[in-house]
């Protein structure tokens, strides 16, 4: 299987059915499993996987981690039905999904309300867990999924941040990039440095986008 495109003109995606995801607010009892909130970025140390082993011989302690993290800024921004990002860590550049359908979408004008986001891809890290940490401090949401490649549309969470702390995942932990509420928003963005990458085409594998609401009144009770 060929690596994700991820810069694309979004009329190039077809017109598919939504599958509409619960947004839950995000509190250390909610994102149990998937990760936890973070007050103090620069205290907060990333978890980095060990190397796995070929074979029977394990791999030596003491090696197989010591890549370490890299960091920079992550940013997500709207162009006019079109969420985009960006991530200096890793270099990425990222089509993160539309409001409305793609076949629609415009990249130059407000043509649809902002109230979901519809997105097409997610992916994981086995190397490491990944910090994101809000620059500026207005609400984001951060879709996820908890491990296990046997991922389907109905497993698929989104939490609603209200930009007050940052938001760690731990490795394996499906997700995509932020989702800023606002136009635009930009993160200190943490990661192993390996950026080994796995990846689900929800639109290919499930025929649906997934429609992650963008508003707290959208929010679940427990």
């Amino acid at each position: 299987m060929n690596a994700p495109v991820y810069i694309f003109e979004p009329n190039t995606k077809p017109s598919l059915p939504w599958h509409d995801v619960p947004l839950i607010r995000a509190t250390d009892e909610t994102l149990e499993g998937y990760g936890c909130l973070v007050d103090d970025p620069e205290r907060f140390q990333i978890e980095i996987v060990r190397w796995p082993a070929q074979g029977w011989r394990p791999v030596d302690e003491g090696t197989g981690d010591e890549a370490g993290w890299v960091e920079g800024t992550f940013s997500g921004v709207w162009k006019g039905d079109v969420l985009y990002g960006s991530n200096e860590a890793v270099g990425g550049h990222y089509v993160l999904g539309w409001s409305t359908d793609p076949q629609q979408a415009s990249d130059a004008a407000v043509t649809a309300p902002r109230d979901q986001v519809l997105l097409w891809h997610m992916n994981y890290h086995p190397d490491g867990g990944q910090l994101f940490y809000p620059l500026e401090r207005k609400p984001f949401i951060f879709p996820a999924a908890l491990p296990g490649d046997d991922i389907t549309p109905d497993k698929v969470v989104a939490f609603w941040c209200d930009g007050a702390r940052g938001l760690y995942i731990h490795p394996n932990v499906w997700h995509e990039g932020i989702f800023p509420v606002e136009d635009a928003q930009r993160f200190q963005d943490r990661q192993g440095r390996v950026h080994a990458r796995v990846s689900c085409d929800f639109g290919k594998e499930f025929g649906v986008y997934l429609a992650c609401p963008l508003r707290a009144h959208k929010i679940r009770s427990a």
